[in-house]
């Protein structure tokens, strides 16, 4: 079992940032991908930012250019970097980890962008 958390959403204006934290714990080893999603409402979950387990790093193509993610292994905890931000970035962004053939998700922050 892998349990996550997110923190670090909330209420900001457009062209503003936000730093998201995921502390992950539990079953820490042959973790392949961990990184974040989300989900606006009526829409599909999408990808925002993810690390594969073959070191690549891959971005949606909305988030490419402002969003930066990155880790502390030491401390078991991912970071998304959300820059220039815009009202289409509104919706609950979701911590994701992939263990062997498990799928593990947080219980999501709202990050809510205004005009």
């Amino acid at each position: 079992q892998v349990q996550l958390v997110e923190s670090g959403g909330g209420l900001v204006q457009a062209g503003g940032s936000l730093r998201l934290s995921c502390v992950a714990s539990g079953s820490m080893f042959s973790i392949n991908n961990m990184g974040w999603f989300r989900q606006a409402p009526g829409k599909q979950r999408e990808l925002v930012a993810l690390f594969s387990s073959g070191g690549t790093t891959n971005y949606g193509d909305s988030v490419k250019g402002r969003f930066t993610i990155s880790r502390d292994n030491a401390k078991n905890t991912v970071f998304l970097q959300m820059n220039s931000l815009e009202p289409e970035d509104t919706a609950v962004y979701y911590c994701y980890a992939r263990r062997r053939t498990y799928d593990y998700w947080g219980q999501g922050t709202q990050v809510t962008v205004s005009s």
